[in-house]
């Protein structure tokens, strides 16, 4: 299985998206994990899809 670019790691607070090509973080801190939005990431990459989950990871609260 190939490496994935991006992947969640989990900091105090929440998660963050790690970029592993550009070895830096990716968006913004979410309380819980985004696996919709990693999904989208890793395989499509449909920009008007990205911004959707986004907007919808940043809306959930726990």
């Amino acid at each position: 299985m190939a490496r994935r670019r991006y992947v969640a790691r989990g900091v105090s607070g929440g998660y963050r998206v790690w970029d592993n090509k550009a070895c830096r973080w990716w968006g913004d801190l979410y309380e819980l994990c985004p696996d919709e939005l990693l999904a989208e990431l890793n395989n499509r990459h449909r920009p008007d899809r990205i911004t959707e989950l986004t907007r919808q990871a940043r809306a959930r609260k726990r």
